[in-house]
């Protein structure tokens, strides 16, 4: 089968749905499909840049999206040339890619949306896209998204019936994750044990909540280390709260910067806690997946969008956010008790079985399918 994935996101730029499509391109590559990724950015082996990208404000952080008019012809001069037996579109609705590609009209078109929020901007302007957004679903032959959350946040934009969407969700490469060496600390073993962050360095991913937690954890236990990995906008702001902290806690937090997705199983895997404090607007948590597939016990924000990775008290430990006493004292009851860790990432390491790339290829490809046996679901 030949498939054009598109992302309105750079595809140079690090990002949860760019990870996603690159990740599944590969997996539907290996099993036997001929892939072309289409989005903005560069062209690569397998890839067709259509427009350099902008980053402009969006759902709390900065979206890396082609605006440039001639975006829309290009988009539909390369899916001409590709001809393509389906396309499949990711965050359609995003411009100008989304749109371009969404009403292409060149093959079957496959939607599958990502992004959530509570309220805000991203919310209103979901709702004022409406009318552009029932034209792109009207002439798709199916919907997806990648949790429920996502498909109720949509489907309430769009005005349709969330059970129009079928999930299904991101994934994880189970054994490149699986396989991250591991040596784990414990307040018992004799060995520092590690928490870490991993993400993008703004207000929604909760860096700063991260930094208070170890500052109220640091205080009453001596060995604990914090590895803060990622770059962003709050990185002057990280180092200011940093600089206020007293030495004996300053010299226990390692700044990692960026690290590359090969990296990071081994990131991963030399932890023993990941937090992950978002305030909100998360539709899914990747970052979740990939630590339980490394058997990294987690313990992250009680957002709608991460209960439906990991549950409470069974693969992490879920606490309120923006709640940097909570979040320190979930971390220490998963240090203080090895038996509640090495349940966390027990559990952890069967449920993320089910999210594993090729299962989620294999889901995809049912769809591609249908949709070419004349069974789509689009918008009548």
């Amino acid at each position: 089968m030949r498939i054009a994935l598109v992302s309105p996101y750079d595809l140079d730029v690090a990002g949860g749905v760019q990870t996603h499509v690159v990740a599944l391109a590969a997996a539907l590559r290996a099993g036997g499909d001929e892939v072309v990724l289409i989005g903005p950015g560069g062209d690569d082996e397998g890839r067709v840049g259509v427009g350099r990208s902008l980053r402009v404000p969006a759902n709390g952080s900065r979206a890396p999206v082609a605006l440039a008019p001639m975006v829309i012809p290009r988009v539909r001069s390369v899916l001409r040339a590709l001809r393509p037996d389906v396309v499949h579109v990711h965050e359609p609705l995003v411009p100008l890619v989304g749109p371009a590609a969404g009403l292409s009209g060149i093959a079957p078109v496959i939607l599958t949306f990502h992004a959530y929020a509570e309220g805000g901007s991203l919310a209103v302007l979901a709702r004022a896209a409406r009318p552009l957004g029932r034209r792109i679903v009207r002439a798709a032959s199916a919907l997806t998204a990648v949790s429920e959350v996502a498909a109720g946040f949509h489907a309430r934009a769009l005005g349709i019936d969330p059970e129009r969407l079928r999930i299904i969700p991101n994934g994880v490469d189970v054994a490149r994750f699986g396989g991250a060496a591991r040596t784990p600390g414990s307040m018992t073993s004799g060995v520092d044990p590690t928490v870490l962050f991993v993400g993008r360095l703004e207000r929604r991913k909760g860096v700063d909540v991260a930094l208070r937690a170890f500052a109220l954890l640091a205080a009453q236990r001596p060995g604990p280390r914090l590895r803060l990995v990622g770059d962003g906008p709050l990185a002057g702001e990280v180092t200011r709260l940093i600089a206020g902290m007293p030495p004996e806690i300053r010299a226990r937090i390692e700044r990692s910067g960026r690290v590359s997705n090969a990296d990071l199983p081994g990131v991963l895997g030399a932890a023993d806690v990941l937090v992950v404090p978002s305030r909100g607007g998360e539709s899914f948590g990747i970052v979740l997946l990939e630590a339980m597939a490394a058997g990294t016990a987690l313990v992250a924000s009680d957002l709608d969008g991460y209960r439906a990775v990991a549950r409470h008290e069974r693969e992490a430990l879920l606490v309120t956010p923006d709640d940097p006493t909570e979040l320190a004292a979930a971390v220490l009851r998963v240090l203080d008790e090895p038996a509640l860790r090495a349940a966390l990432i027990q559990a952890g390491r069967a449920r993320v079985a089910r999210f594993d790339w090729a299962a989620v290829a294999a889901s995809t490809r049912d769809i591609y399918a249908q949709v070419l046996a004349g069974g789509g679901s689009s918008l009548s």
